[in-house]
């Protein structure tokens, strides 16, 4: 049996919490608002801010919503989650294949110049580990 140290309450807050702070990335790298995501998945802003601030769990089919809305896979939410590691449904190279679609559409939306700042900026990271 699988076993973290933690209780069950104690890592389903901790599971908010770390499931609040994927939503807040998400919806500020698309640019949009609390009240923009809430209209969207039909409740109140102030429950988007319950969620972000992990005070509420979000349910299976609000998730789903959120997933959908915000076109990322619903195991974003799940991604970078220590007390899951262990219980991956997918091998790693399966993940690594979610993780690169996500990047490649998201690096698509951007303009040409933002490609351009983050190329040179992965190039100047290139060259640091060549020159050590």
């Amino acid at each position: 049996m699988f076993n973290s140290g933690l209780t069950g309450s104690s890592m389903e807050e901790n599971f908010n919490i770390h499931l609040g702070k994927k939503l807040r990335m998400r919806r500020l790298s698309l640019g949009l608002t609390q009240t923009k995501v809430a209209q969207a998945i039909n409740v109140t802003f102030q429950q988007i801010q319950k969620y972000e601030k992990g005070t509420n769990g979000v349910s299976s089919n609000r998730l789903m919503q959120l997933s959908n809305f915000l076109k990322v896979p619903i195991t974003y939410f799940f991604e970078d989650f220590k007390e899951f590691s262990d219980y991956k449904a997918q091998p790693q190279d399966d993940n690594l294949d979610l993780n690169y679609s996500f990047l490649s559409k998201t690096f698509s939306a951007l303009s040409r110049s933002n490609k351009e700042k983050i190329l040179q900026v992965l190039k100047n990271a290139v060259n640091l580990e060549k020159t050590g």
